[in-house]
This record gives structure tokens, C-alpha cells and sequence, in this order.
């Protein structure tokens, strides 16, 4: 599990600096810093509260945050294109401005 890598590229295709989203899921800005480092862990009612901030699916983030080798009965090239559309879905959300913010 990459956590660290899932949060950077959802908190980036988001367009949300690490204070914005730190604000809006309620937790310093040195913790969302020591998350995308790798360097803490968050526990499940955090990653729900960064999910909710970042107007992702818990689901998708964590799917995010998988290593492919915990994708048991998912080929390594389906993994791929599924983070691709997963990414792209995030990025066109957050582009889309008749959704409020």
C-alpha cells in the first residue's frame, strides 16, 4: 500500500496545495507533508477525511494506493489503464466547474 503516492497524485490532479487540503480534511499541514513523504500512516478515519476533502471515493483512493501485487486477479496492464481512467476522472471533476466547491 502507497498511501504517499496516492495522496500526491490525487491532492495534485486536484489542483489543492497541501495547506487547502489540509484545511478541509482538518489536519495540519506538516501531517498531509509527512503522508506524502511516507513517513506517517494514516489511520481509516483520516484517509476518509482527506477522501471527503478531496471529493474522491475512499474506494478509488485506496485502489490508488495499491502495489499491483495486492491486486490479486487484476493483470498488472488492466491495474494501469484503471489508475489512468481513475486519474483523468479526478482531473475532470475537479475541472468541471458547474460542480460546486
Amino acid at each position: 500500500m502507497n498511501i504517499s503516492k496516492a495522496l500526491k497524485l490525487c491532492r495534485t490532479q486536484k489542483g489543492i496545495t497541501k495547506t487547502k487540503l489540509a484545511e478541509l480534511a482538518e489536519v495540519s499541514v506538516s501531517y498531509i507533508s509527512l503522508l506524502e513523504q511516507g513517513k506517517r500512516d494514516p489511520n481509516v478515519t483520516t484517509v476518509n477525511k482527506i477522501c471527503s476533502a478531496l471529493n474522491i471515493p475512499a474506494s478509488i483512493f485506496m485502489f490508488l494506493a495499491s502495489d499491483v501485487n495486492e491486486l490479486n486477479g487484476i493483470s498488472s496492464e488492466l491495474a494501469e489503464k484503471l489508475s489512468l481512467t481513475a486519474l483523468q476522472l479526478i482531473e475532470a471533476d475537479s475541472n468541471d466547474t458547474s460542480l460546486p466547491s
